[in-house]
């Protein structure tokens, strides 16, 4: 075993690589995601400390007028303990992990990806991306038709940073959506709707409801954002199991109580 070999793959050619293949691309929050990592052993025999799954997305935080991108840990998982990969081997590693509940879906710009680093010892660590689709689940798409059907059309989905409203991270994702006719349309200017907590059958959800200006002192309430009212919602499993038109006309009363 050279000593060339082994300063080449110190800087990362030769180097061992990692590749983490998943047993699908799609999946809801709070799922759980198998698949192996695999090994690929370089030109020399080295040493890997260890090999971690971070789920990854980011949110956009305004500083100074600007937008910019964080990129942000969802959850982290060791799925190998320390090992000696010889050269020129070969060797799959098993895992399995959970979602977290509060996983931005994959609607509007959201990126989720599964971020694999394995930390091997006086050499360039070796990483491999790979992105995921997050589909709603059956409550959530229930909530998403239910605004839809009460005449509302989504504009942007986005993941922002709000370490206030977020339960445990600094993030929340939030779905505008805009009255294009029924009852809303002249009433309403939008609302805007973020998944507070997901606990599988039971969602707490905050509408963001803002009214149009009709007079002088609607004009005026809009300058100072006191047309805006921010309310919680609970929709349980029972609201749930009695379906779809039964939580849009629960989202229906809520809205419209806070829409003159």
């Amino acid at each position: 075993m050279s000593l060339f070999n082994r300063m080449m793959a110190s800087v990362g050619i030769g180097a061992a690589k990692v590749d983490t293949l998943l047993e699908r691309t799609s999946y809801s929050p709070g799922d759980e995601v198998r698949g192996v990592v695999r090994i690929y052993g370089g030109s020399v025999d080295q040493q890997i400390e260890g090999i971690d799954l971070s789920i990854m997305t980011y949110y956009i935080k305004e500083v100074n007028d600007s937008k910019l991108k964080q990129n942000v840990e969802l959850g982290k998982v060791r799925v190998s303990p320390p090992v000696t990969v010889r050269a020129g081997e070969n060797r799959e590693i098993g895992f399995s992990f959970y979602l977290a509940p509060n996983t931005p879906l994959s609607i509007g710009r959201s990126p989720v990806w599964i971020k694999t680093s394995a930390d091997i010892r006086s050499s360039v660590d070796p990483t491999d991306n790979d992105y995921i689709e997050v589909v709603p689940t059956q409550p959530m798409h229930m909530v998403l038709q239910a605004i839809e059907s009460l005449g509302f059309k989504l504009r942007e989905a986005e993941t922002v940073y709000a370490p206030r409203i977020g339960d445990s991270s600094p993030f929340v994702q939030e779905f505008e959506w805009v009255p294009y006719g029924g009852a809303y349309r002249g009433q309403l200017d939008e609302v805007e709707l973020v998944f507070l907590r997901n606990r599988g059958s039971e969602l707490e959800l905050l509408l963001q409801i803002d009214r149009r200006a009709k007079n002088l002192f609607g004009l005026f309430a809009e300058a100072m954002d006191t047309d805006e009212s921010f309310v919680k919602v609970v929709v349980k499993e029972a609201d749930f199991a009695q379906g779809p038109q039964y939580v849009a006309s629960l989202l229906n009363n809520v809205i419209s109580r806070y829409s003159h």
